[in-house]
């Protein structure tokens, strides 16, 4: 499971990334169906790129972590299900986005509980590395005697 948690953390950092920059450098031509959206919502869909940028970037240095850390890991996929909360949200006032929306939506629904459930994966099996035989859950009580 600590390599899963690895594994999706990478490659939640690394398609972040490249989505965000590809929306800073492609403004509304990056929105399906929103190529002539106007100058604001250009404005406002590439600020959002560089944060979603950012937002991969983070990601990507919880990767690097050894072990990957839990805390991290829940907040970032706390943050991604927000955003499919507020897909969601956006459905139910303005109805059906374009189908391409839909799929994102479903990926940010579904992933988070998965990685919520993984987050401590890599700090568990750590702990094993360094302690062998040692029981997996939690700290141990200290010893009465």
């Amino acid at each position: 499971m600590a390599k899963t948690l690895r594994v999706l953390a990478w490659a939640m950092g690394l398609a972040c990334t490249a989505i965000g920059l590809f929306h800073v450098v492609g403004g509304n031509a990056t929105i399906p169906g929103e190529a002539d959206a106007g100058p604001t919502l250009d404005s406002l869909g590439r600020f959002f790129g560089a944060i979603f940028a950012g937002y991969g970037l983070a990601w990507l240095w919880a990767a690097r972590q050894d072990p990957v850390p839990a805390t991290a890991v829940r907040w970032l996929a706390a943050v991604f299900l927000l955003g499919g909360v507020g897909r969601l949200l956006s459905l139910a006032v303005h109805g059906w986005p374009h189908g391409f929306q839909v799929a994102l939506t479903v990926i940010e629904l579904v992933l988070p509980p998965l990685l919520l459930w993984l987050a401590d994966a890599d700090e568990r099996a750590s702990r094993e590395r360094r302690t062998p035989g040692a029981p997996a859950a939690g700290p141990s009580l200290p010893d009465p005697a």
